[in-house]
């Protein structure tokens, strides 16, 4: 009898090893069918998941990979598009938003400093996550006081719509809007920035990586003329950016940090609106962002309409000063002239 005993005991332990191992696969597969729904639910952002260091060092997908050639103006690394008989400039580009084309395209890779050009992807990143109608504090840190920093004049405790921010931001180019807008979408400058850089990258915008939202010189902040121009066509899609890129003058309204009504008057950066730069070009320009900055020179991004309707982005990186970027600007206008110089 015990031997009877002894020889099931065994056979029992000869199964339970399996059994055991067929469980904890099944528990496995339970967990890992889980922690999916889980994450699936409760999406969180890429951008949110990884480090801006593995953001930039992440080996994303070109244009061509991902299908954005079908709808954008596409040009091999390091290609020129230079017409005969057209001067070279040192970085700058005619893209042709009708025709899909490079009209023109010099240096469009070049990593370089875009001065105030940058506050296009502020805004992008502002009208992407923000609402227009929502209110904002002006903070200390708006107090930019780096010399020749262009400020739209607020004062701490003063009171706003984000709407408002983004006016003093592209009309006016005001350093201290850049940071009010940085602050009330991101928490911090600092998060404003990942939040950008991390748009640039989905926007196929590689070679861009941005420390500030204003564009004031800092290390590690670059772009190159190609990238603002996908920038630029992302932001163009936003009514409310077009609107503000083509106003000449605005009056804002809001409350002073003591509760009184405060009044400021900014007008335009844009010559072409003043007629201070006369075009060459047989072209309207419906809006654009200047900037300038000892380091980056004068830059400046254009949205430009022809006769027919057809639009274009055309941009140009360190002109030596602004008169010369606005002539080096209309001479690269002509090029939309029946697409030919």
């Amino acid at each position: 009898m015990t031997g009877v005993m002894h020889t099931n005991n065994k056979q029992r332990k000869q199964y339970i090893l399996p059994v055991v191992i067929v469980l904890a696969v099944i528990l496995l597969v339970m967990t890992g069918s889980f922690c999916y729904y889980f994450l699936a639910v409760n999406a969180v952002p890429y951008e949110d998941l990884i480090s801006e260091e593995q953001r930039l060092s992440a080996d994303l997908p070109s244009p061509d990979d991902t299908g954005m050639a079908d709808t954008l103006c596409v040009l091999a690394p390091d290609a020129s598009v230079i017409p005969d008989g057209w001067d070279t400039y040192y970085s700058a580009g005619v893209f042709d938003l009708s025709g899909k084309q490079v009209l023109y395209g010099s240096n469009v890779f070049e990593e370089l400093q875009p001065a105030s050009v940058t506050k296009i992807l502020t805004a992008y990143t502002a009208l992407k996550y923000g609402n227009l109608d929502d209110v904002v504090t002006v903070s200390e840190n708006a107090l930019i006081t780096e010399d020749g920093a262009k400020l739209c004049g607020f004062v701490p405790g003063d009171r706003l719509t984000l709407r408002q921010a983004l006016y003093g931001l592209l009309v006016y180019s005001g350093n201290d809007a850049a940071v009010v807008v940085a602050e009330h979408i991101g928490g911090t400058v600092e998060h404003f920035c990942d939040m950008m850089n991390a748009e640039a990258r989905s926007l196929g915008a590689t070679h861009t990586h941005f420390v500030n939202p204003h564009g004031l010189t800092a290390e590690g902040h670059h772009t190159t003329a190609y990238d603002l121009y996908l920038i630029f066509d992302a932001v163009t899609d936003y009514d409310i950016f077009r609107q503000i890129i083509g106003t000449r003058s605005y009056t804002c309204d809001f409350t002073g940090a003591d509760g009184a009504p405060r009044s400021l008057t900014w007008n335009s950066t844009n010559k072409f609106f003043t007629g201070e730069a006369p075009l060459e070009a047989n072209v309207t320009v419906l809006g654009a962002k200047t900037g300038y900055t000892a380091a980056a020179g004068a830059c400046l991004i254009v949205l430009a309409q022809d006769g027919l309707g057809n639009e274009y982005i055309a941009v140009t990186l360190r002109s030596a000063d602004r008169n010369i970027m606005y002539t080096d600007m209309s001479r690269l206008l002509r090029t939309i002239d029946n697409k030919a110089p």
